[in-house]
C-alpha cells in the first residue's frame, strides 16, 4: 500500500520532468545558438556545411578543390581553419568572402528560435509541438554529418606506424559531439507527443 502511494506520487511528477525536458533543450538551443554569432564557432562548422548536400549551396566555396602542402587534393576550406582560440586574419577574410558569418548568423537565430518554440511548450502546447517537430528535424539534419563529413571520423596521418583506429567507426572530437544529436532527435519526438496530447484532450470534451 505504501509502495503504491509512492509510485503515484512519483508519477504526479511526470508533467515537471517532461518541463525539466523543454527547459534543458532551450538552454542549450539558445548558449549553442547564440555562439553561433561568434566566428570560431562559425568556423568550426564549416565542415558540416561544406559537405552536406543539404546545405553547401550556403557557401560560395563548398566545393572547391586546391592542391595543399603535400601535392594533395584537398576542400579549399582545410587551409583556412582558425584553430579555436586563434585569430588569424587570412583566414577570417576568406571565410567572410565564403559567407561563412553570414550563414552562421542566420542558422544561431533559427536554433534560438527552435528553443525559444520548445519551453513555450510548458504554456502553448501548440507551439510547443512545432518545437518539438522542429527539433527532430533539425537533429535529423545534424546526424546526416555522420555521412557526409569526413572529419567526424579520425582521420590517419600517418606517424610511426599506421593508425590502427581510423575512419569508421571511430569517431572524432566533432563526431562524438554529431552523435550526441540522437538524444535530441528523441527528445524532440517525446515533447512532440506530449504537446500533442494536450492540444487534443481539450477537444475531446
Amino acid at each position: 500500500m505504501k509502495n503504491n502511494r509512492i509510485y503515484q506520487q512519483l508519477l504526479q511528477l511526470d508533467a515537471y520532468f517532461l518541463n525539466f525536458l523543454r527547459i534543458s533543450i532551450f538552454i542549450v538551443m539558445v548558449w549553442i545558438g547564440g555562439l553561433k554569432a561568434f566566428h570560431y564557432e562559425a568556423d568550426g562548422i564549416v565542415p558540416f556545411v561544406a559537405n552536406s548536400p543539404l546545405m553547401s549551396f550556403f557557401y560560395k566555396n563548398a566545393g572547391n578543390k586546391v592542391i595543399n602542402a603535400d601535392k594533395k587534393r584537398v576542400a579549399e576550406y582545410t587551409l583556412y581553419k582558425n584553430p579555436e582560440g586563434k585569430v588569424v586574419q587570412k583566414n577570417i577574410d576568406w571565410h567572410q568572402e565564403n559567407g561563412t558569418y553570414a550563414f552562421s548568423y542566420g542558422l544561431g537565430t533559427m536554433i534560438v528560435v527552435i528553443g525559444a518554440m520548445v519551453l513555450l511548450g510548458i504554456w502553448f502546447p501548440k507551439i510547443g509541438a512545432l518545437g518539438g517537430v522542429l527539433t527532430f528535424l533539425m537533429s535529423l539534419v545534424t546526424l546526416s554529418f555522420l555521412i557526409t563529413t569526413p572529419e567526424v571520423y579520425v582521420p590517419n596521418l600517418g606517424g610511426d606506424g599506421v593508425t590502427p583506429q581510423s575512419g569508421f567507426p571511430y569517431l572524432s572530437g566533432a563526431g562524438r559531439l554529431v552523435l550526441k544529436d540522437i538524444i535530441m532527435m528523441a527528445a524532440g519526438l517525446v515533447l512532440f507527443s506530449d504537446s500533442l496530447k494536450k492540444v487534443v484532450r481539450p477537444l475531446r470534451h
